[in-house]
This record gives structure tokens, sequence and C-alpha cells, in this order.
């Protein structure tokens, strides 16, 4: 073990920190789902650590499909994402987290993607886009290949809307290709599985690592990024030929 790091030295704690988790499984609760199971393997962790953690699976709430705010004023009679959005907003980590169905992440969670896309647009109060200050991570499971394509798609659609992206913030396990066991059955090997725990530990202590630190730092510096202020034709020190 390096000099630098002992077992003696003392864990930091994230006490203040609030994650969410988005279960973006095919199953609706009280189905066993595996990416559940590999869910709290990062939650137990972050809660050992001081943060406070929500859970939820998406096909358990009538969230609409769309792109805007709240689908109810577009046609739909009941849109459960303004209430699930509520949840995302008090959270300084959001990990989402589904299965790999095709090569490719579940419909749940592109819908997911898309709601949180549908709300991109509005402001935090110092006039930068909404997920600003927020860290994201992700969690695929599957006995397929594609938890890397998975994962890709994940974290460039969080980066793009806002969210900082610690460093490996992606953790997964798939087993045998092909018709096989999944994550929690019997004999899969992936609760045991060296690979899958270690990315996950990472994954978690990077996540909280970074939503501690733009908490300290009161979130991402404003200057020039602010949408408000673009659209008031300020362009900070961007030659804009538009508003010479």
């Amino acid at each position: 073990m390096p000099a630098h790091e002992t077992v003696t030295d003392p864990a930091p704690s994230f006490d203040g920190l609030r994650a969410l988790f988005v279960n973006c499984t095919l199953k609706p609760s009280p189905q066993l789902s595996h990416t559940e199971g590999l869910i709290e393997r990062s939650v137990s962790l972050m809660r050992s650590a001081g943060v406070t953690v929500d859970t939820l699976r998406a096909i358990d709430h009538d969230i609409a499909t769309g792109v805007h705010p709240d689908m109810t004023e577009h046609g739909w009679a009941v849109d459960a994402w303004p209430q699930v959005y509520e949840q995302v907003l008090a959270a300084d980590i959001l990990v989402l987290a589904g299965p790999i169905w095709l090569g490719d992440n579940s419909s749940v969670m592109k819908r997911v993607v898309e709601r949180l896309y549908g709300c991109s647009h509005l402001l935090n109060d110092r006039g930068q886009y909404a997920y600003y200050g927020r860290v994201g991570g992700c969690v695929i499971t599957g006995n397929e290949d594609g938890a890397k394509h998975c994962a890709m798609n994940v974290l460039y659609s969080l980066q793009h809307l806002g969210y900082t992206i610690p460093p490996q913030a992606d953790a997964g396990w798939i087993g045998e290709a092909g018709p096989g066991p999944s994550y929690l059955d019997e004999g899969s090997g992936g609760p045991e599985n060296d690979f899958t725990n270690r990315n996950t530990a990472f994954m978690t202590y990077n996540l909280m690592h970074l939503a501690a630190m733009l908490r300290a730092a009161g979130g991402v510096p404003a200057y020039g990024n602010r949408r408000s202020v673009w659209d008031a034709g300020c362009r900070s020190d961007f030659d804009n030929p538009d508003y010479r």
C-alpha cells in the first residue's frame, strides 16, 4: 500500500450531500431488479459516508413521454415528472441506472433522459442552466454486451444538460453473453466480481468527492456561462458579430 494512503487514514465525511438514484429497469415494484442489486452497493457506501440517498424506480411513476417540463400542458392526462424533477433538483448527485436491451439503454432510461432534457432550459438563481453545480454518474447491468456504449450515452447526455461528470463515473456488470444468469441470480458471480466492485467503489467516491468540491466552491463559477446574461446581449469576452 502506498505510503500516502494507509488503512489508518480517516475516511472523509460527506455529511450534507444528497444523492438520487433513478432505476430505469423495465420491472415495476416489487419485482426483482438486478439493477437495484448493484445500485444498493453504491447506495450503502454513500450512506455510510454521510450522504442522504433517495432511490426510485421510474417505471413505478406515470412519467409521460415528451420533452416539456409538464406534459399535462401538452395533452397528457397524467404526468408524474414534475414531482420527480423536484427530487432531481434536491440532489447534489444524480445516478441513472438501468439494464441493457439489444445492446442499448432501456426505453425507460431514454424517457428519463428525455424528460431531464425537457427541463434543461430552466435556470438556477445565478442565471445558469438548472443542472449546473451537480454531478452525474451511471450504473449499467445486463447479460449481453453494451455496457460501455450505454454508459457513454448516459454520461454524454448528463454533461450536455449541465451535470459535471467526475472521472470513472460509471460502473456495471454483465454476465456471460447470451442467455445466462443476471446480477443477483444464484451462481452469477456478480456481487463477488472484483472488477465491478472496484469500479462501483471508485465511481461512488468520485461522485461524492466532486459533489463536495462543487458545494464548497458554491457551484460552477458563473462567469461566461449564464444564459440570462447571454440572452440580454452580454457576451463576456466572446466576440459575436451579431451583437457588434
